[in-house]
């Protein structure tokens, strides 16, 4: 007998358009279903009913509700690492002030969680964390952390005694502000006000670094 998938992992990969297309349509529902019902009562039979197909049909691509999580939060820290990419595309080539990257990277991270605040909570707040998560967590993590060093190595201006453990800090504090004021705070500030206070504190961190 071949090996059953883990019970968070998706039963099996799509080969053809329309089972893809299957595949996007209950994971686009299910975002929707999370965002109104939350973690508890995001059920299955609600998130078949609002892709239109039969729960049976649903359980043919995941095995249940957390799989479905799982895929969506996986989905969520790539586009993430993607935009943190993108926002810092072509800026490595050379010395770059901090006042160019670090409000891109920090506008690009604000406006894609403060997207949908409630899915996000119910994926990173009410959610199970599985291994798979948590190793995707690390990879764009360390990617990031790479970045945001090689950046601080190259510019004269900031010169911190310590570029790579800088760059942790960095990283973990935008990181966390972002989460903790987009999925747990009641009133959420604006994405504009929001991105000026943390490039704030994050100026304000690396000035208290650099070699005296």
């Amino acid at each position: 007998m071949p090996p059953r998938p883990a019970p968070h992992q998706p039963r099996k990969t799509p080969r053809q358009q329309r089972a893809w297309q299957t595949r996007r349509r209950i994971l686009d529902a299910a975002a929707r279903v999370f965002a109104e019902y939350g973690h508890a009562a995001g059920t299955t039979d609600r998130i078949a009913a609002a892709a239109g197909l039969s729960v049976g049909s649903l359980y043919q691509y995941f095995p249940n509700k957390d799989s479905i999580l799982l895929t969506l939060a996986l989905e969520h820290v790539d586009e993430t690492a993607q935009a943190v990419r993108a926002s810092l595309a072509g800026l490595a080539d050379g010395p770059v002030p901090l006042h160019r990257w670090l409000p891109a990277v920090v506008r690009a991270c604000v406006e894609l969680h403060t997207r949908d605040p409630r899915l996000h909570q119910v994926l990173f707040e009410e959610s199970p964390r599985p291994p798979e998560l948590l190793a995707r967590f690390h990879e764009a993590e360390v990617e990031a952390v790479a970045a945001v060093g090689l950046l601080l190595r190259q510019d004269p201006d900031l010169a911190p005694a310590d570029p790579e453990r800088s760059a942790r800090v960095v990283v973990a504090v935008v990181e966390s502000l972002v989460h903790r004021f987009v999925a747990q705070q009641p009133d959420p500030i604006g994405e504009p006000e929001l991105t000026g206070e943390i490039v704030a504190v994050v100026t304000g961190y690396l000035g208290r670094t650099t070699v005296s």
